[in-house]
C-alpha cells in the first residue's frame, strides 16, 4: 500500500464546477499555490486531509463532500471506480474496490456481513488524528454513486452512521434515502446483506478482462517490491472485519499457494500466526485510539470469539488492559 494520496487532476474542474476558488482551498491548506497544475499530485495523509478540511471551509455548501463524491459522468470515473462499476454483482464491486483501492492511497475500504447486515467502513491507515467530515460525505457517496449506476436502481443503506455531532440530517436522510445516525461510534454506511447479491446491469466481462489484469499485474509488482512480512499483514488488515482469515484466505488473495506464502514468510524469520498477531496489535491501537467504539466492537472487528480472548491478547501485547491503555494515550495526547 503507497503511503501518499493520488490526487485526480480533475478535482481543480471539480471546484470550479461547484463554486469553490481552487487558489483559496490551496491557501486555507497550506499548499502550494500551483499545485493543480502538477502532473502528478501525490500528498501525504495530513496534507490530504488539510485539503479537504479546507474545501469544507471555503465552500458555502454544506453538501459540498456529498457533490464531490456522487459522480455522475463515468469518463472521470478512477480505474478502480471503473473495475467495480464492470463487476458482477455489488458484493463483486465492493471486493473489487477494497482489492484495488490500496493501489492508490493509505486507505483501507472494511467490508464486513453479520447479521442480516453488510457493513462498509473507510479506515486511514497512516493517519493520527479524524479525517475531516468532509471526506467521509465524499468517500460513503462514492461508493454510493458505483452501488446504483451499476444495479440501475434507486439503492439505499439500511442506515448511515456518523461519529460527528447532530447537523443537517434533513440533507443527509434525503441523500442517502435512509435513517441517518449522528453520534455514533464509528462512521459507517450499512447495507442489507441481500444487497451484495443485486446484479449489476453495467457488468461487462470483455473491459474488465482488459482493466483487471493490469491492475492485478500493478498488485503483484507492489508486492514484490516490499517484504512477505509486509504484504502479508496489510492484506490480514484489509480482511480482518468482524472475522479471522485463516493462510488459506489470504495466501488467495495474494495469488499465492498457502505453502509458497509461509515458506517467504519464514525466509523473513516470522510466521503467518506472528503477522496475524501483529496486524490486530496494530488496528487494536488505532481503533483505541482514534474512534469511540466499545471494546466489544474492537474485539468483534479484530476477529475474536469474544471480548475476554481480547482483553487477554492485549495485555499480552502492551502490559495492560486494553481500557486503561486507551485512558493513558488519550491522557496524555490531551496534555
Amino acid at each position: 500500500m503507497p503511503d501518499r494520496f493520488r490526487v485526480s487532476n480533475l478535482l481543480k474542474q471539480k471546484l470550479l464546477e461547484l463554486g469553490v476558488s481552487p487558489e483559496a482551498t490551496l491557501r486555507g491548506a497550506g499548499l502550494p499555490p500551483g499545485l493543480f497544475e502538477q502532473e502528478k499530485i501525490c500528498l501525504s495523509t495530513d496534507e490530504f486531509f488539510a485539503l479537504y478540511e479546507a474545501i469544507g471551509a471555503v465552500s458555502d455548501d454544506p453538501a459540498v463532500g456529498l457533490r464531490l463524491g456522487a459522480e455522475d459522468r463515468v469518463e472521470r470515473y478512477s480505474p478502480v471506480a471503473i473495475a467495480a462499476l464492470y463487476a458482477r454483482s455489488f458484493r463483486d464491486a465492493l471486493g473489487r474496490a477494497a482489492r484495488y483501492k490500496q493501489l492508490t492511497c493509505p486507505e483501507a475500504i472494511e467490508v464486513a456481513a453479520r447479521g442480516g447486515e453488510c457493513v462498509v467502513r473507510f479506515r486511514w491507515t497512516l493517519a493520527d488524528h479524524p479525517e475531516p467530515a468532509i471526506l467521509v460525505d465524499l468517500c460513503f457517496a462514492w461508493l454510493l454513486a458505483i452501488g446504483r449506476r451499476g444495479t440501475g436502481l434507486p439503492l439505499t443503506p439500511l442506515r448511515v452512521e456518523f461519529k460527528r455531532k447532530a447537523a443537517r440530517g434533513a440533507t443527509y436522510e434525503r441523500f442517502f434515502g435512509c435513517a441517518v445516525r449522528f453520534g455514533a461510534a464509528r462512521n459507517a454506511l450499512v447495507f442489507r446483506a441481500s444487497d451484495l447479491d443485486l446484479p449489476f446491469a453495467t457488468h461487462n466481462p470483455e473491459l474488465l478482462a482488459m482493466i483487471a489484469p493490469q491492475l492485478e499485474r500493478e498488485l503483484a509488482q507492489r508486492r514484490r517490491r516490499g517484504s512477505a512480512r509486509d504484504e502479508v499483514k496489510t492484506t490480514v488488515k484489509r480482511l480482518l472485519a468482524g472475522r479471522r482469515p485463516d493462510v488459506r484466505e489470504v495466501a488467495k488473495d495474494l495469488l499465492q499457494s498457502p505453502r509458497t506464502m509461509q515458506r517467504r514468510l519464514a525466509a523473513d524469520g516470522t510466521t503467518f500466526q506472528d503477522v496475524l498477531e501483529e496486524a490486530r496489535n496494530e488496528l487494536a491501537q488505532h481503533y483505541l485510539l482514534h474512534s469511540t467504539l466499545e471494546l466489544t466492537e474492537v474485539a468483534y472487528l479484530l476477529g475474536y470469539e469474544d471480548a475476554n480472548s481480547f482483553f487477554r491478547a492485549f495485555r499480552g501485547w502492551q502490559g495492560v488492559p486494553p481500557g486503561r491503555w486507551r485512558d493513558r494515550r488519550r491522557g496524555r495526547r490531551a496534555v
